[in-house]
């Protein structure tokens, strides 16, 4: 049997927003690896097994998954959303860099999904109808100083922003300087749209203005997406569609 390895994107939630290139591979896995709640989303049946595994152990992960499939085995790395956006795609080809020089032949394929991001965009309408930018405000492998240098370069280049792992438990305050520094950087009242746990049962949609936005608006099922200067809304009745132009004049 010849071993394969595809790092996946399970989509952010919603069945029908799994690619069917997706599908086809997990209907053809021996073994299925991942974190703990996206393992869950993958139907068990004979012949399949699930390796779920903690947040912060990708790279062991990793290896586990291409010692694998280096044994012949057919294996799939499940991430939410797009495998390469802040996911296991990085993470798996670290381990082959560093790895092995067998695990640089083996069949490795990215099998793309869509992302929170995109979701929670099309849930509001287009706010990154223009040029945009997508941050990590979790500190975790970066240090705070390089999120808030960021943070001020993508206000001072008028991006529209969008947020991921804006506020965990363990880490509350980050997700509050970030709207300070932004309520200070934009002096507008731009639209933050907040969307949590989007295309699932739980899914909540707010659009607030920059000024009265709050930190325990936001958890980690959260995509948090701050438009640029000319973002706009369109009232109507119902949830507002909030939409970034695709021109901008001089």
């Amino acid at each position: 049997m010849s071993g394969w390895l595809v790092i996946a994107g399970l989509g952010p939630g919603d069945p029908d927003l799994m690619t069917p290139e997706v599908s086809r591979a997990l209907a053809e896995a021996t073994d299925v690896v991942g974190y703990i709640p996206y393992v869950a989303r993958v139907a068990e049946r004979p012949g399949l097994r699930l390796h779920a595994s903690d947040n912060r152990v990708e790279l062991d992960r990793s290896r586990h998954a291409l010692e694998m499939a280096a044994e012949g085995r057919r294996v799939v790395v499940v991430s939410s959303g797009d495998p390469g956006v802040f996911a296991m795609a990085a993470a798996v080809f670290e381990a082959v860099e560093a790895g092995p020089a067998n695990w640089r032949v083996l069949d490795i394929r990215v099998a793309p999904g869509i992302t929170a991001m995109l979701a929670a965009a099309a849930r509001a309408g287009a706010p990154l109808g223009h040029d945009f930018c997508a941050i990590n405000l979790s500190d975790n492998l970066k240090p705070w100083a390089l999120i808030e240098k960021r943070l001020r370069l993508a206000v001072e280049a008028d991006f529209a922003m969008a947020f991921y792992n804006p506020r965990s438990k363990s880490r509350p305050e980050g997700f509050a300087k970030t709207l300070d520094i932004l309520k200070e950087a934009c002096g507008d009242n731009r639209p933050v749209i907040f969307a949590r746990a989007v295309s699932t049962p739980e899914e909540e949609i707010r659009v607030v203005p920059l000024t009265d936005t709050r930190p325990e608006m936001a958890d980690m099922r959260t995509m948090v997406i701050v438009g640029a200067s000319n973002t706009r809304i369109i009232t109507r009745d119902g949830a507002p569609i909030v939409y970034t132009p695709r021109s901008m004049e001089a």
